[in-house]
């Protein structure tokens, strides 16, 4: 095992059961040349695909059993990763026996588990697909009541780099008005209100709002920015292109 690569993983600080295993890649420690560098594990942004196949085959070395990689829609729909190598159109995953990973550049990976440690769960929370719903689907499949439940976020884009429009925040102020103190007005342009008027949002804030709607009160994590840790993440909204991290859990 290449130690570049296992120096540099994060492994969620959560007191989840012992059986449940996870964690969370960087962009150190793979073979991906620039602007991919270097362990690019996405193979739909322009990386060779020979070399993305290497990056994420290093990771299979501290797993079970294959994950199944999702092609992410920023939609609500959940795979069931039990079904080993079966790639799905997805944007979430659930297991009792397989290996859910979600890949991220900026939006919101989130690992779930059950306090008993009998099924783990990985979403992939963008702006589109936590309004639309993603969280509250990945819950409701896991099958177990939501207050059992407990959620690590991984590494997002924050609010001091994350603007967006007024239909952004409109939408979710239309679905829950707490989640308007998870906007604030932008400095970075000079809107002069109405359509045109920009907002820092706080995709962590609107995933716990999401998340203690649905009776999940152990969430963690949400400490870390992709766009200003250019050294240790991959961001989209700060290079266009560029490559993609990995948020894995299964049970041992």
């Amino acid at each position: 095992m290449n130690p570049s690569l296992t120096d540099n993983l994060i492994i969620p600080d959560w007191p989840a059961p012992n059986k449940v295993r996870a964690f969370q890649t960087t962009r150190r420690g793979g073979i991906s040349a620039a602007p991919f560098d270097s362990l690019n594990l996405g193979d739909h942004v322009g990386d060779e695909p020979l070399v993305v196949a290497r990056n994420r085959m290093q990771l299979n070395n501290l797993l079970p059993s294959e994950p199944v990689w999702l092609e992410q829609v920023h939609g609500t729909r959940v795979a069931y990763a039990d079904l080993a190598g079966c790639r799905t159109v997805a944007d979430a995953a659930i297991a009792r026996r397989g290996v859910c990973v979600v890949m991220t550049a900026d939006c919101l990976p989130v690992l779930l588990c059950d306090q008993a440690g009998t099924v783990v769960g990985a979403a992939h929370a963008g702006w589109k697909g936590l309004a639309a719903g993603v969280i509250e689907a990945t819950v409701r499949e896991m099958g177990v009541e939501p207050v059992e439940l407990m959620a690590w976020f991984g590494p997002a884009i924050s609010q001091k780099a994350f603007e967006v429009g007024a239909e952004v925040r409109d939408e979710f102020i239309s679905a829950d008005p707490a989640a308007a103190a998870a906007f604030i007005p932008s400095p970075l342009q000079g809107g002069c209100g109405g359509e045109s008027f920009k907002y820092l949002a706080d995709i962590y804030a609107l995933a716990r709002l999401r998340l203690s709607a649905l009776g999940v009160t152990q969430i963690y994590g949400g400490d870390r920015c992709t766009y200003s840790e250019p050294d240790q993440f991959f961001s989209y909204r700060r290079d266009g292109v560029t490559g993609r991290q990995g948020s894995f859990i299964w049970l041992a």
